[in-house]
């Protein structure tokens, strides 16, 4: 029902102004400058304009606000034009100033923003996989340490080659140790279990993936990155350099239809089969989760401690706006359990199950 929770906002302004707010609390004054300043594009004749101030839709929960941003930024990281580059570095923060800029590149860059619009951002982000890993090491002492993961809603498989990264949670080590890319989140509450965790599989999909080998393609990932985030960019540079060397699994697919297709698939005795995702169930139709969610009870209620299936999400609380690491697995814990809160972009983890 709308107006249940934030993400039910139905007023352009007011949803334009929360995500603003909304990235202050989260550390990226500089990000929601760029964001508030969007407030004076909807009073603009662009063809952008008017499509955001008569947006069809829930504005927070399509990310609308940040679907511009990208565009946005990606005009400055691609040297199109610059002019917002003071803003991203800190060293213009005069609101009306920015405003006008703004303003004057939608003007300019009206047809080049448009796109933008038509779909969520692809946040890719590598520190969420920090509560992913978090999850199997407390799976690993009930169903066993060998997984074969599935993601969906991969982007361009960052997470999906969460294997190859190492990991320190709270003073638990995982992961190969001489990875050029480190996940330490800043860990809150007692650590997870220190359990073994070895991934023999990884697999994702996503409607639209994105191959980090082409250029253009991982910097349009870069700029939906809020440029006050350094580390995250550091990571995905990382993450990038890695996919380059060897490519993720990914297949372009329904999420619905990739859940069955990997449910129906031979699955090895001795390893889990791991669904997981992270900040995108909110961007799928609601006949999407009901097929996914159905899928994954009739599959779990023919698991085998020979054969478990296990579902670790990472998603947002529509009613609280906290993003909330949640598992089931089967046989045995078909209720959902909350393992742990999260920072959106992985910068913390506040871990309340057990160690």
């Amino acid at each position: 029902m709308a107006g249940t929770g934030v993400t039910d906002i139905l007023d352009v302004r007011e949803a334009i102004e929360w995500q603003a707010r909304h990235a202050e609390e989260a550390s990226a004054p500089r990000t929601a400058r760029v964001i508030r300043a969007e407030l004076a594009i909807l009073d603009t004749e662009t063809a952008t304009g008017r499509r955001m101030a008569n947006w069809h839709g829930l504005v927070l929960a399509d990310a609308m606000p940040l679907r511009i941003a990208g565009g946005l930024h990606w005009l400055c990281l691609s040297g199109e034009d610059r002019r917002l580059e003071p803003v991203y570095a800190g060293l213009l923060t005069d609101q009306a100033a920015i405003d006008a800029i703004v303003v004057d590149m939608v003007a300019k860059y009206d047809a080049r923003l448009m796109p933008w619009l038509d779909g969520p951002p692809q946040t890719n982000e590598a520190g969420r996989s920090a509560s992913i890993m978090a999850g199997l090491l407390w799976l690993s002492q009930r169903v066993g340490p060998k997984f074969e993961l599935n993601e969906i809603g991969a982007s361009a498989g960052i997470n999906t080659m969460m294997g190859r990264y190492r990991y320190d949670l709270g003073g638990v080590r995982s992961g190969p140790s001489l990875s050029r890319m480190k996940i330490a989140p800043e860990w809150r509450g007692p650590p997870p279990p220190d359990a073994k965790v070895e991934i023999v599989a990884a697999r994702g999909c996503d409607r639209s993936p994105v191959d980090l080998s082409d250029p253009q393609q991982a910097l349009r990932l870069k700029a939906y990155v809020w440029p006050d985030a350094t580390e995250r960019m550091a990571r995905l540079d990382a993450a990038i350099a890695m996919a380059e060397r060897s490519a993720p699994e990914l297949v372009g697919m329904d999420a619905g239809e990739f859940v069955r297709e990997r449910l129906a698939a031979p699955q090895e005795a001795g390893v889990t089969r791991v669904l997981f995702h992270s900040i995108v169930w909110q961007y799928l139709p609601d006949a999407t989760q009901q097929a996914v969610t159905e899928a994954m009870e009739a599959a779990g209620a023919k698991a085998s401690a020979e054969r478990p299936l296990a579902w670790l999400a990472l998603e947002t609380n529509r009613q609280t706006f906290k993003h909330e690491l949640r598992v089931r697995y089967w046989p045995g814990g078909a209720e959902p359990v909350k393992l742990a809160e999260a920072h959106p972009h992985g910068a913390w983890v506040d871990w309340l199950g057990e160690s």
